[in-house]
């Protein structure tokens, strides 16, 4: 008997993160067509076109050796951070509750900071540009410059993205541990079972504040305008992922559509109370929360300029401050 429930929950766990994948590569195309594309007056690619159609397309499309130190680890870094991803999905289904090492926020907050540092690394370890490797500035005959560092494009993501981790991502993080001032506890379980009994985290004044600050933390870690420091179209065009192609281009392409989908997952559990179980009406709850806020971002980054670091300063202290303020609130 226990093998059969086991092996049911396995089978549970593995339809939830098949559907909701699925609907996950709906959402960059929604975000794209029905958002960008209305207020920018346009008519925008079809729907299945960006989480679709173009990692399908890269997926056929013959793959390109960089220049790196470590080829491998360069390689193995979109994959790893799929994997993390699916790691926060699969901790935050019911069935993964019995697990303490992975059922905790510890945990949660454990896989997104290694999915940050993924982006460090891919910066760091590409020193190449367009595939080609290019050192800047040229050496040429009667060209030579003395002392002159050499530099690569990806460089640039690199040192931005590790100034994100640094201090970018604290509202994300205060606004994921708000909730534990009402339940008193880091267990998901913990959490889930304190909101069915007394009502959603969000609807307190706590809760409502903490909403505010993941929301732009949601913003901060999928680097979305106005907070996409890291991949600055001027200069650094597309930031850590630029000299990836091909299959591995495609990873990303799902894995973005998957974060966003997990990121509205997150805030379902940790703010209503609402799991991912694709065998109860409770998984509307996380297909609308995940929309609700592609379509706030869509709108926010559609009229959103890059910050530069005298606005994004700010912006992220101020955010941090209101975090503060609604773990201080929840423990009064």
């Amino acid at each position: 008997m226990f093998s059969n429930t086991l092996i049911n929950s396995i089978l549970a766990v593995i339809l939830t993160v098949l559907v909701c994948f699925i609907i996950s590569t709906l959402l960059p195309g929604i975000e794209r067509k029905y958002i960008h594309a209305r207020i920018q007056q346009r008519i925008g690619p079809m729907v299945i076109a960006p989480g679709i159609m173009a990692p399908l397309k890269f997926i056929f499309k013959e793959n390109v050796e960089i220049s790196s130190p470590v080829p491998k680890l360069y390689k193995i870094l979109p994959i790893l951070c799929f994997i993390v991803v699916l790691c926060v999905f699969i901790a935050l289904t019911p069935e993964a509750y019995s697990i303490p090492a992975l059922s905790s926020l510890v945990a949660i907050v454990g896989f997104l900071k290694v999915e940050e540092i993924c982006y460090v690394l891919m910066g760091a370890l590409s020193k190449s540009v367009m595939s080609v490797r290019m050192p800047f500035p040229d050496r040429a005959k009667g060209a030579a410059h003395e002392n002159a560092p050499l530099s690569f494009v990806e460089d640039i993501s690199s040192r931005r993205s590790l100034r994100m981790i640094t201090y970018g991502s604290f509202p994300l993080y205060l606004a994921l541990f708000a909730p534990i001032t009402a339940a008193r506890s880091i267990f998901l379980q913990d959490i889930v079972a304190y909101q069915q009994a007394n009502g959603p985290f969000l609807f307190t004044v706590a809760g409502g504040i903490a909403a505010i600050v993941f929301f732009i933390g949601y913003m901060i870690i999928l680097n979305e305008y106005p907070f996409s420091i890291i991949k600055a179209k001027s200069d650094v065009i597309e930031g850590p992922y630029m000299e990836y192609a091909a299959k591995y281009r495609a990873i990303v392409y799902l894995t973005r559509g998957f974060f966003m989908f997990v990121l509205g997952c997150v805030f379902s559990v940790l703010f209503i109370g609402v799991p991912p179980i694709i065998f109860s009406m409770g998984i509307l709850v996380n297909i609308a929360v995940a929309l609700i806020f592609v379509f706030m971002m869509g709108i926010m980054s559609a009229f959103s300029p890059v910050f530069t670091n005298r606005q994004l300063l700010p912006t992220i202290l101020g955010a941090t401050l209101l975090g503060v303020l609604s773990i201080v609130l929840g423990l009064l």
